[in-house]
Formats: structure tokens, C-alpha cells, sequence
């Protein structure tokens, strides 16, 4: 049975048809795409010259906090489980040190941030002091401007209203707030123990503090979890009400992420199942004002990201939707991902080989890529189709000096299967994703990855829905 939504069309027979296993575009190329042949002296020569030709592009910031007291078996991020504050103190000191050695190769001046964001890990894992001292340091390097984003990731189980005020007078204004489900028997299976009563008390101590937008994060097709009870999860949730709420799939790759070992298959949701968990989402989250803005996001109408994309404005990035198209992203910490001008950049993966890098005076980066002509040219149009769900053929060919019809005649070709099952709409002038295509746009998107279709390998990443 389909499901309308306003923007959007739920229909299951189509996303079964339609549901492949492909990259959630936070980059392109992705970052499987990355080589150690772009390592070091690369990314400090584009950090010199991030600013040539005089364009001055504003800076976003992210710090990656890997430690977690705990271990959620569902998750596939870079942690490092601990409940030794002594290691936490030792990777404050050598983020320190990459703050100053990446500022170093900036141009004079070249310093103002309008972004930045603390993830993991668990960033709430630093004390009280720690958060000082890391935000500290961040400004003897860069000054962050007023009015800018400046957003931190909590684990409800480890804050107080003591922590949420301290984050407010350190210029934190947003929040990300972890609950996954509120259901008893999925909290368990996935080792995330945490009540609804934690959750509501962050939240209401972040409105006191004056946090500018609060976002919730769930996640469906976790072990345990029912229609039923994920409906009851929303009914919280929308109670709460969250400026934004994003609606993740779990995807479980157990042979990449040791952890998912642990998570029984005969507890996960069957496929219909799942779907059916998704449509419910999407009718509770619509019907309570939230606008869809893509992919996994909900937001109220009146939010950045919601304003940010009817004005044509909103961008992707390693942190998801944004409003900041125009920063370079410089990251700190394993295994973080940087920005800088036609390049990505990722540092080590674990604390001994940052450390080591650090200690001889280098920055700990260890792969990335330089974006060609083609890469640059596909990289905007996956960002439309993404983020705006249309795609102007004639501002692409200005832009990029090409003619799109010859250019991605095979593309083109490729998407008549799609055309014809009423997801997309192809014509002289614009390819825009329908609202029965909305859901899949990671699917539309893919037709024009020139590395996917080099290789075909896409065991390495989850399903699209």
C-alpha cells in the first residue's frame, strides 16, 4: 500500500525493487576511495593554499573524541572503549599539538570559523575540564565567529544539567542527542540502557541553556525492534519535540564491525518488517509538521535545514545535511576526515600512529585524494540530487564547460529504468527526483559514481533503505 507524505511517496514495492547496497554520499569520491599516495605533503601544501585566487572560504572545524565508557553493539564508528580518563588527558594534549600545526600552514589571518562540531566516540566521555581545555586551545588557533554552528554530539547517560550549562558557556548552540529506541528490549540487545527520563532532562536543560536547535537521533531495524514499539519511540520523541530528527538504518555488516557480532540475526526485523517500521516513521514525523529533507532528516519548517534547502542553499558533508556549503572542513583527531579545497584528507586510525606522527612534527594523515575534473563535476551533481532532489543540466554545463547529453549518455540511458517507474522525470532542462523517487535518491545518485561503475564492489556498504 503506498503512503503519501506531501513531498514524498512511500511505496514498498518500489524500494524493495529498487533497495541496493550503496554509499550514503557524505563525500565523493567516498572515502574507500581515498589513496596513500595523497598523504602528508599533500594536505599541508593545500592547507597553504586553500585560498588561492583570492576566494576566501570560511572554516569548519571537527573534532573526533573516540572514548566511550561502554560499548553499543550496533555501532560502526571509530571508538575506543575506556573508563581511563588518564588516555582522554594524554589525546587532549596531541589534539592540541595538531591544532597548532595544522593552523601553522594556514596564510596569516586565515583563521575564522563559522562551524564546528565535537563527534565519536562519546564526546561527553571529556570532563568538565577536559571540554575546557579542549575548547581553549581551539581558540588560540582560530577564532569562531558570533552566530556561528557550533555542535557537540551527547550520550544522554552521561550528562547532567551542570554539563549541558558548561557546554553553553563554552559556545556550544546545537545538539545532537543519541536515544537510538526508547523500547526496554532493544536497548538490551544492543548493550544502550538508557531512560526516556535522561533524554527528556538533556533536552529540557539545553532549551534553559539556550541551545538554538536540538536534534534526536534514532535508529530502525535494530535487534528486538517491532512496529509497535518503535511507534511508541515516536510518540515520545515528537513529544519532546526535536528541531530535527534523523531516522538512521542500522546496517548490519557484522563481518566489518566486530561488535555487530554480537547482535543474534534471529532477533533482527525481517525485511518487511523494517519497511514497515520506515513508513510508519515517515507518516508520524509528516503528520506532526516535520518536513522531509532527505534521505534519513526531519525538520520543522521553520529550521535551518528546512528554510536552508526551499532557498536552495543546503549542502552534505561527514556530519550529514548542513547550511555551510562554502567552509573547508580541517579535522583533528583518528581517523577524521578533512576538506580542503579540491582534496580530502583522513588521519591515522589509531592512537599510537597518531601519536607517532605528531611527535615527529607531521600531520597524522595517512591517506586521501586530490578531485579531478570528473570528480568535481559528478561531486555537484550528487549534492543536487541529494539535497535539492533536482538537478539544473544547464547551470552543470556552464559550470563544468561540458555537454551533459554526450557527456553522461550512459547515465542518461541508465536512469530510463527509473524514469519509468515514476522516480525521476528527465527533460532538456532539469532531472528531478520525484516524490516517489525520494526515498532511493542514494539510488539515483549512484548512477552517476564513475567508481561504482568502474568495480561494482558494493558488499562494503549498506542498504540505501
Amino acid at each position: 500500500m503506498n503512503s503519501a507524505t506531501g513531498n514524498l511517496v512511500f511505496d514498498p514495492q518500489i524500494i524493495r525493487r529498487f533497495d541496493i547496497n550503496g554509499p550514503r554520499y557524505t563525500s565523493y569520491p567516498t572515502a574507500d576511495r581515498f589513496v596513500e599516495a595523497f598523504g602528508e605533503d599533500a594536505s599541508r601544501l593545500w592547507l597553504g593554499k586553500r585560498n588561492i585566487g583570492a576566494i576566501s572560504r570560511q572554516l569548519s572545524l571537527y573534532f573526533h573524541i573516540p572514548f566511550c565508557n561502554t560499548i553499543c553493539y550496533y555501532c560502526a564508528c571509530n571508538k575506543i572503549i575506556t573508563k581511563d580518563h588518564g588516555r582522554s588527558a594524554k589525546y587532549l594534549k596531541y589534539l592540541a599539538r595538531e591544532l597548532a600545526l595544522q593552523s601553522s600552514y594556514l596564510e596569516g589571518g586565515d583563521q575564522e570559523v563559522a562551524q564546528l562540531h565535537w563527534g565519536g566516540g562519546t564526546p561527553t566521555f571529556l570532563t568538565h575540564d577536559e571540554m575546557r581545555q579542549l575548547m581553549a586551545a581551539t581558540r588560540r588557533h582560530f577564532r569562531l565567529i558570533e552566530g556561528g554552528e557550533y555542535s557537540i554530539e551527547v550520550d544522554p547517560r552521561k550528562v547532567d544539567r551542570s554539563t549541558v550549562e558548561l557546554l553553553g558557556e563554552l559556545g556550544f548552540n546545537r545538539m545532537s542527542v543519541g536515544v537510538q529506541d526508547f523500547d526496554a528490549s532493544v536497548q538490551l540487545a544492543v548493550n544502550r540502557v538508557q531512560s526516556e527520563e535522561e533524554t527528556c532532562a538533556v533536552i529540557d536543560a539545553a532549551r534553559a541553556t539556550g541551545f538554538k536547535s536540538i536534534s534526536v537521533d534514532l535508529i530502525y531495524g535494530l535487534p528486538k525492534q517491532t512496529v509497535m514499539g518503535f511507534g511508541r519511540t515516536l510518540d515520545r520523541v515528537i513529544e519532546l519535540s526535536p528541531d530535527r530528527v534523523s531516522i538512521y538504518n542500522y546496517a548490519h555488516l557484522p563481518s566489518l564491525f566486530k561488535p555487530q557480532r554480537r547482535i543474534l540475526e534471529s532477533d533482527m526485523p525481517s525485511a518487511d518488517a523494517r519497511l514497515q517500521i520506515l513508513a510508519l516513521a515517515i507518516r508520524r514525523m509528516t503528520d506532526a509538521g516535520y518536513v522531509y529533507i532527505g534521505m534519513d532528516h526531519f525538520a520543522k519548517p521553520d529550521d535551518e535545514l528546512a528554510v536552508a534547502q526551499r532557498q536552495g542553499r543546503l549542502h552534505r558533508n561527514f556530519q550529514g545535511y548542513s547550511t555551510h556549503s562554502d567552509c573547508d572542513l580541517l579535522a583533528f583527531g583518528i581517523s577524521s576526515i578533512s576538506k580542503v579545497g579540491p582534496t580530502y584528507s583522513q588521519n591515522v586510525k589509531t592512537l599510537d600512529e597518531y601519536y607517532d606522527r605528531l611527535d615527529s612534527g607531521t600531520l597524522p594523515v595517512y591517506r586521501g585524494i586530490e578531485l579531478n575534473a570528473d570528480d568535481l563535476l559528478r561531486r555537484s551533481i550528487i549534492q543536487s540530487l541529494m539535497c535539492h532532489f533536482e538537478l539544473s543540466i544547464e547551470s552543470i554545463e556552464i559550470a563544468h564547460l561540458i555537454d551533459f547529453k554526450s557527456y553522461f549518455a550512459t547515465e542518461l540511458d541508465d536512469l530510463h529504468e527509473m524514469v519509468d517507474a515514476g522516480l525521476v522525470r528527465v527533460d532538456d532542462k532539469w532531472i528531478s527526483v520525484l516524490p516517489r523517487g525520494r526515498m532511493l535518491v542514494r539510488a539515483i545518485s549512484m548512477v552517476f559514481d564513475r567508481y561504482l561503475r568502474a568495480d561494482r564492489q558494493r558488499t562494503r556498504y549498506s542498504k540505501v533503505i
